[in-house]
């Protein structure tokens, strides 16, 4: 990079190109006043409050150092009196109108710090008159009797988050911060990502749990802990600020995912972990509490079902239950499910305890359930179920398509780089049945009919192959299998696909020509890829895609189905899948499994264990008697789940290990309390491939303990010899059989926080981008796979004629064990409701607010509707995080032949206005 030499304060230093006067004097340890800059990632400077105001030799005006790059032979003085002058000057002009420091919104301001060192705390200059405070969201307070209109709240939204809510309004003396149109900020658009709040130097945008009546601020932390946030996979990097005890606020810290940025769960909805609903002692059932598949226990007062016990005890009945079962009925009669919020050394202990206590490979997790047909065709093609590139390779991409997912709401700082890259001239391509927020920054937005997904990316590929458009030197160096998709694709014209997704054929042709040429494109994908019967079949076109147009491999490429939940990679890499063992070696290559059974001193069963829903039905064919589940709730996240429940409460012996008394653990014989995410340390996969350390921030409540210790305590008692000393002991034993964390060690990552896997060497960093020289395969190259044109298991019909798809809302998560408990995030949505095109609605003659009844072949539930222009006509979008009106009772639990998922997507449902119950009913 040039350098730009030049003096600052009479000493000559060195500037790089593009850095500012303000940039360089920091280097070097000399700080300049500002207000309206803030050095963190992805700010740009605005030199609108003049605090920072430097003289320059040889010209009339001051500058403002946060903005002025440098030149070669500059003179700059950042203390000359003119200089200090002015800068006392600007502080004491602010000072005037601020409240008073004791009794401000925060005297521990980054304002009120910088008014202590330029030595100006008070005004000669008259106050001018200010606004009216706003206490009307939950979670942050809006105070602008000590706004300095910085702009940076603006930027914070419009820039940095991209949401848009935050700007300027009026005129003059009048203009002030304002919320859309001058909205509360409770009643505004706002999505409380608090990326204001911490971007804020003065406390005009607050925390709420910081502030008394008064709005002024009484809370401050005793301690910061810096570890991750347990929700998506996206895996930002938090601290936690903790006071007696108790975490009170969350910021996000410059982590390589997140670059400080956060969302409200991971922002506002830790406080979970405080719930009064926390279990902190060992629970066994009552021996007249019968079981029953529609039995609700009330998590505050177990007490109708459940007994206390001590550890000795509830581990002793919930060990001898499991060898009893395995000991007289066989190894297969147990079954475990683990837990992909857990940590990487939880999930591969518990794998390992299903595999060699247990005695064979049914193991399994929620994966299962959202990306376990994008593993399959991936595994098959590539050899490996990871992305190629992370999220924020969308800012080298030319073109970004996003299908089937909607991160805005599930991903939501993972979409801030996907805007961020649209608002600097990426195309960014949104295809999906439903729209989302995301369409609004997309270039084309492909509202294709739902299940169709196979069509419409065939017809794309057709285009491509027809003309003329693919990477011919990279299908021959990389791929296999070209000539046969180029035999079978010519059926599949955007003519004939046309009606089949209700996308113009011309339409088509221009995104697949968009991609084909672009010199850098990747693709994201979720749910809506992979949770159909051929959600296989659509992740298999994608990898076709790019590897006939050589969209692999290189920066701004490459192939990105976004992982649900925290540590689902983790989980997965770590073997909690019934077919893999640790690094998705197969249970039944005898090769792969000799160094585990040497390493573990025990044969392992050969045979592939059964999946989620496999396990659920063998259940009620009574060759499944036993099982362990540890944080799973699959009485709420199994499709058809009166199916589940019953089979549950079939259970002979059913061990759960969970923070509350779940849905799940209505039918439990044994509860153990277990540790919250911010309550233990370890290891988590994010969705990019990067494994970072948490960190303890505080001790488990009453007598709940660490999930490793609980593992290692029913693996004891279960005749295994195990005497890990904590998570580095058992991280160690990972690395010697899992080739992905070759050169990470529990060492490296303490002193460097999270490292990418595949890692060349010990001190050299992680390859983001993987796929640059071929693959993992055999033959080295990538395997292409054709797709037929499927549809969903169930169709609409007279009967039935609606389509329902189900998913998530931004505020709650998974099922809603830990969000509903997070008293901001209830706040927000408190209640269940699904959401309904306008025009159905009208249809229907129902209005906003009224409880309509929901039906399929399955079961039936009554819920609020809402108006939503997103969904399309003739479906019904439901969350499933709601335990009142629990969606996957409705869903339909067919499975992809390959990745064994449930096609939580799509399914035929009526909808009707429901009675309206009386009190006296």
């Amino acid at each position: 990079m040039t350098k730009i030499q030049f003096e600052l304060d009479g000493k000559q230093v060195e500037a790089v190109n593009g850095e500012t006067i303000w940039q360089v004097a920091k280097r070097g340890g000399r700080e300049i006043p500002h207000l309206c800059y803030s050095p963190e990632p992805d700010y740009r400077p605005d030199g609108n409050c003049r605090a920072c105001m430097v003289e320059i030799e040889g010209e009339r005006v001051l500058a403002a150092s946060c903005k002025r790059t440098p030149s070669v032979g500059m003179k700059v003085k950042s203390a000359s009196a003119r200089a200090v002058a002015a800068q006392k000057m600007v502080m004491e002009l602010l000072v005037a109108d601020q409240p008073a420091r004791e009794t401000s919104h925060d005297p521990d301001s980054k304002f009120w710090h910088w008014a202590e060192k330029v030595e100006v705390t008070e005004s000669r200059f008259p106050a001018a008159e200010r606004w009216h405070g706003d206490a009307s969201h939950p979670a942050m307070r809006v105070n602008l009797d000590a706004c300095i209109q910085c702009g940076l709240c603006v930027r914070a939204c419009r820039e940095v988050q991209v949401n848009d809510v935050i700007g300027m309004a009026y005129r003059n003396h009048g203009s002030k911060i304002v919320f859309d149109f001058d909205d509360p900020m409770g009643e505004s658009t706002c999505v409380a990502c608090g990326e204001c709040v911490q971007a804020c130097p003065t406390g005009a945008l607050m925390p709420a749990v910081m502030l008394d009546e008064s709005q002024t601020r009484v809370t401050y932390p005793d301690k910061k802990v810096d570890s991750l946030c347990p929700f998506c996979g996206v895996g930002c990097q938090v601290t936690y600020q903790v006071k007696d005890d108790k975490v009170i606020y969350a910021e996000g810290r410059d982590g390589p995912a997140n670059h400080n940025r956060l969302c409200v769960k991971g922002r506002f909805g830790f406080d979970y972990i405080h719930h009064p609903h926390r279990l902190t002692k060992p629970l066994v059932r009552l021996p007249n509490a019968k079981k029953d598949a529609n039995d609700q226990v009330d998590p505050a007062n177990p007490f109708t079902h459940f007994r206390e016990a001590s550890w000795e005890e509830a581990l002793d009945i919930a060990a001898k239950g499991l060898v009893r079962i395995r000991d007289e009925k066989g190894v297969k009669a147990l079954a475990g499910f683990g837990s992909a919020k857990g940590s990487n050394e939880e999930a591969y202990l518990f794998q390992k305890l299903v595999r060699t206590g247990f005695g064979s490979n049914n193991v399994d997790h929620c994966t299962r359930l959202c990306h376990a047909s994008s593993v399959a065709a991936l595994m098959e093609g590539l050899n490996s179920g990871a992305v190629s590139a992370p999220f924020a390779a969308a800012m080298d991409a030319e073109v970004i398509i996003v299908i089937g997912a909607n991160p805005t709401v599930n991903h939501p700082v993972a979409a801030t780089f996907i805007k961020n890259a649209a608002k600097t001239g990426a195309k960014l391509i949104v295809m999906d049945p439903r729209g989302q927020s995301l369409s609004r920054h997309a270039y084309r937005n492909l509202a294709f009919k739902a299940g169709s997904d196979v069509a419409i990316l065939n017809a794309m590929i057709n285009t491509i192959i027809t003309e003329g458009l693919t990477d011919e030197q990279y299908i021959a160096g990389y791929t296999e299998g070209f000539e046969d998709l180029k035999a079978r694709i010519g059926e599949f014209t955007p003519e004939k696909m046309e009606p089949i997704c209700g996308i113009a054929a011309e339409t088509i042709r221009e995104v697949a020509r968009l991609y084909a040429r672009a010199k850098a494109a990747i693709i994201f994908w979720g749910m809506g890829i992979s949770q159909h019967v051929h959600g296989t079949d659509n992740a298999r076109c994608l990898i076709a895609l790019a590897l006939i147009t050589g969209q692999v491999g290189r920066p701004g490429t490459g192939l990105h189905p976004l992982r649900g939940q925290n540590n689902v990679q983790g989980a997965s890499d770590a073997g909690l899948i019934p077919m893999f063992l640790p690094d998705y070696q197969p249970v039944g290559r005898t090769d792969l499994r000799e160094p585990f059974e040497k390493l573990w001193h025990q044969e392992l069963d050969p045979e592939r264990g059964l999946t989620v829903v496999e396990i659920m039905t063998a259940i009620h064919a009574g060759e499944i008697t036993g099982m362990y589940i540890e944080g799973e709730n699959p009485a709420m996240s199994d499709p058809d789940l009166q199916h589940a429940r019953v089979a549950l409460a079939k259970l002979e012996h059913l061990v759960v290990q969970d923070l509350f008394v779940t849905e799940t653990a209505f039918h439990a014989d044994v509860i153990l309390p277990a540790s919250a995410f911010a309550e233990k340390s370890g290891t988590f996969t994010n969705t990019d491939r990067r494994v970072q350390l948490a960190r303890e921030v505080i001790k488990p409540p009453g007598d709940a303990r660490q999930d490793l210790w609980i593992i290692q305590e029913i693996a004891k008692r279960m005749g295994l010899p195990w005497n890990y000393s904590g998570p580095a002991d058992v991280f160690t034993e990972m690395t010697e059989v899992m080739p992905s964390l070759q050169n990470i060690t529990w060492e490296r990552l303490v002193r460097e926080g999270a490292v990418t896997y595949p890692v060349d060497g010990p001190d050299i960093p992680g390859n983001e981008i993987i796929f640059t020289t071929g693959y993992p395969t055999e033959s080295g190259r990538g395997k292409i796979v054709p797709a037929r044109v499927l549809p969903p298991d169930e169709v609409p019909d007279d009967e039935y004629p609606m389509v329902l798809s189900t998913g998530r809302v931004l505020e709650h998560w998974h099922t809603g064990s830990m969000t509903r408990r997070a008293s901001v995030l209830d706040q927000i949505e408190p209640e269940a409701v699904a959401f309904m095109s306008p025009k159905d609605m009208r249809r229907l003659k129902v209005w906003p607010g009224d409880l309509i009844r929901l039906e399929t072949r399955r079961g039936a539930v009554e819920v609020k509707v809402r108006a939503d222009r997103d969904v399309p006509e003739n479906m019904v979008f439901m969350p499933f995080c709601y335990a009142e009106a629990a969606a996957n009772l409705l869903t339909n639990p067919a499975l992809d032949p390959f990745g064994k998922i449930p096609e939580f997507k799509f399914c035929a449902v009526r909808c009707e206005r429901a009675e309206v119950r009386t009190a006296a009913e």
